[in-house]
């Protein structure tokens, strides 16, 4: 597996810069162009399963994290607050004090639970400055949240949802070697006390657990200040590990919140809060994804998904018109003229493109190009409309096999 931090920056994906500040990474365009594919990624899955997304301010009264519970016992890792006209407002921590307060300034029955709420959000930790490291350890982090507000009977169902929701967008992305983590408290005063409430949530995630069929290991001392979660383990190049998605049950906040809702019965009723995140935090995943696949992404994650190589300059209107063609589709194609060097530089710099089309003087006479695929594969002669719509369709059903085998492409 590689190194994300030295292959991220040799790629032109994010890089850092003193005057920003350490554990502050900016993006650079191709980069970018992950990032956005990712975000818009988890946000069609999230639609698809029912969640509603709104936007909260990175912003937030000290009272807030207060009665959160995040100031107690996560204070350590919070920025410190800023003074603005006698208030004290702070950079938040996390996502679902927001969602707390959006849930309860409506009023709610239970006709309408589960109530999924998702937000690609931005929080802020403070870090030490020892432990920051490219993409993985920062102090800006866009993440992925969600939260459900659900009653008991439902909680089972939702996690059990949310846990699948994690397992398709790893197959999606290509992620392998994940395993399960049952995070449990520890020792010492950083949790919750509430012992009923634990042993309830902590039953409900192993039997979640219990009924997905993946193997799991219980660990003390990992679990969230307010509750126990299931923690979706991914390790880098050096064998170092860190959660990538969470699935966490939640009694303590509601309870703070007083959060409600009208039952069957009439009466007022407390929900239960289930914490999801699909692909956790935007940098740590994009971090991964460039030690898993090397940098060379899945090509509907790709940032350039197809690359034209005109021969010579009188092939280059024909290039310039596919590549039109191509991002008049919706693909991200690009042009490698010949003045960028030889055909042979241009492909090898272009190494890491699922796609390489390749037009000589017969091709721009038959309207095709000679397709190189990354892996190495050849296919003569492709016509330019078929080679437009299969990587179309390659992208849109996010497929990891680049040319289908009943294609039968040319060996090298």
């Amino acid at each position: 597996m590689h190194d994300h931090r030295r292959l991220g920056r040799e790629l032109d994906l994010f890089d850092t810069d003193r005057l920003i500040g350490a554990g502050l990474p900016y993006w650079l365009p191709d980069g970018a162009v992950v990032r956005h594919a990712l975000e818009e990624y988890v946000r069609e899955a999230e639609r698809r399963a029912g969640y509603r997304h709104v936007h909260s301010p990175v912003l937030g009264k000290r009272e807030l994290y207060e009665i959160s519970g995040h100031w107690a016992h996560y204070g350590e890792d919070m920025f410190p607050p800023m003074e603005l006209g006698g208030e004290q407002m702070v950079l938040r921590p996390s996502l679902c004090p927001h969602h707390a307060v959006i849930y309860r300034s409506r009023p709610h029955s239970y006709r309408e639970l589960p109530l999924r709420m998702a937000e690609l959000g931005g929080m802020f930790r403070a870090e030490l400055s020892g432990v920051l490291g490219g993409l993985t350890r920062v102090r800006a982090i866009q993440l992925n949240d969600a939260h459900v507000f659900c009653t008991l009977e439902q909680v089972a169902g939702e996690a059990q949802a949310a846990l699948e929701l994690i397992r398709r967008a790893h197959r999606d992305l290509g992620i392998t070697g994940a395993r399960y983590r049952l995070s449990l408290p520890g020792p010492g005063g950083k949790y919750v006390a509430a012992p009923e409430k634990w042993r309830r949530a902590t039953e409900l995630l192993r039997e979640v657990l219990d009924a997905s069929g993946v193997a799991y290991e219980a660990a003390e001392g990992e679990a969230a200040f307010y509750g126990p979660k299931i923690d979706v383990q991914v390790a880098d190049g050096a064998g170092r590990e860190s959660t990538l998605s969470t699935v966490q049950v939640d009694f303590h906040q509601p309870e703070q919140f007083g959060l409600e809702y009208t039952g069957p019965d009439g009466a007022k009723h407390r929900p239960v809060m289930v914490h999801r995140a699909v692909i956790g935090s935007v940098e740590r995943a994009v971090a991964h994804l460039i030690e898993q696949h090397g940098g060379a992404f899945p090509t509907w994650l790709a940032p350039v998904q197809l690359v034209v190589l005109p021969v010579s300059g009188a092939e280059l209107p024909d290039a310039e018109r596919l590549v039109a063609r191509c991002l008049e589709a919706g693909l991200r194609a690009e042009l490698a003229a010949p003045e960028e060097g030889s055909l042979g530089a241009r492909i090898r710099q272009a190494r890491l493109v699922p796609y390489q089309a390749v037009i000589g003087a017969r091709e721009a006479a038959d309207g095709a190009v000679a397709l190189r695929l990354r892996d190495g594969r050849q296919v003569p002669g492709v016509a330019v409309g078929e080679l437009v719509a299969r990587i179309g369709a390659a992208v849109a059903d996010r497929r990891s096999e680049l040319w289908e085998e009943d294609d039968n492409p040319a060996a090298p």
